[in-house]
């Protein structure tokens, strides 16, 4: 049976979700359209490649998470260097080994750019700080005059995983300038209103499943505020949430698993093999139960 999904963003959680695609494959669905941020536009990407949950954990097997953490060199090796660099690079790490893995990767299965897939099958959240706004990929290319088609598929979840500070963001050149933009999850990190009609909230092409990196709201413990620090975690967490928050109401939350992984930090990428399996297992064992009484 055909379905669309819809992946959450949330770093190195998103181990949790090839587990949940393992049992969506287990129960026999199949996606014809996905939707993803950060995280889950990485999955999204290699699911609509054709991978299958075996080979995308095969796939995390082979590597070294570290890899992805490429610093700019630099001629000083001074404690304050790598500050300076923030500073002026406006990220810790470049993020062009996992564009370049990504490119490598999706290649393997014949896609260099969304010309390559079926039009609509896959859609990823960006934010452009330049013009503040949120960016779906790559629909909304067109605004920067920029052909959907031709663009790369590897360059777009690059965009979308742009974490700010953590890794430095993608600069989309355009005939009218230079646009500055980091990961989707800013300002939507579960884009699960992309399939239902804005006019018409309830209806839908064909059944959506969503699977989110986080407990449900009645679920979620509530932040405690005493300090500055506190508060602009809570800011930044809010920002991510709120947008989304509104479009999971009580008759969408039937449609979503949710996956409790809040204990695990979004740029560990130090994660031993245990915490990668038990994350994988989390979200298969979730999933599967979520299924057994899915009514789509």
């Amino acid at each position: 049976m055909y379905i669309d999904g819809v992946f959450s963003g949330g770093g190195i959680k998103g181990f949790a979700l090839i587990g949940a695609y393992q049992a969506i494959e287990q129960r026999g669905f199949r996606f014809k359209r996905l939707a993803g941020t950060s995280a889950g536009s990485i999955i999204a990407s290699f699911i609509i490649a054709g991978y299958t949950s075996k080979e995308i954990i095969d796939l995390m097997d082979e590597i070294d998470l570290k890899m992805f953490l490429d610093k700019r060199k630099s001629l000083l090796s001074l404690p304050f260097t790598e500050w300076i660099s923030l500073y002026w690079n406006l990220g810790l790490y470049r993020g062009v080994k996992l564009e370049e893995w990504l490119i490598t990767k999706l290649k393997n299965k014949g896609i260099s750019t969304f010309a390559d897939i079926p039009p609509g099958s896959l859609r990823v959240i960006a934010s452009d700080l330049t013009n503040g706004r949120l960016i779906v990929l790559p629909d909304d290319l067109t605004l920067y005059g920029i052909n959907p088609a031709s663009f790369s598929v590897a360059r777009a979840i690059r965009m979308s995983c742009s974490l700010p500070y953590f890794f430095e963001p993608v600069k989309l050149a355009t005939s009218t300038g230079v646009n500055i933009v980091v990961d989707g999850g800013v300002l939507s990190n579960f884009p699960i209103w992309l399939f239902y009609h804005s006019k018409k909230p309830n209806k839908k092409t064909r059944p959506v499943l969503g699977i989110k990196l986080s407990s449900s709201e009645r679920d979620r413990t509530k932040k405690k505020i005493t300090n500055a620090i506190d508060m602009y975690g809570a800011l930044f967490e809010t920002m991510k949430e709120a947008h989304d928050s509104r479009h999971i109401s009580s008759r969408h939350e039937k449609d979503i698993v949710f996956l409790p992984v809040e204990d695990i930090i979004t740029t560990e990428f130090e994660l031993d093999e245990q915490k990668k399996l038990a994350l994988i297992e989390l979200g298969c064992s979730r999933t599967n139960s979520f299924l057994k009484t899915w009514t789509y």
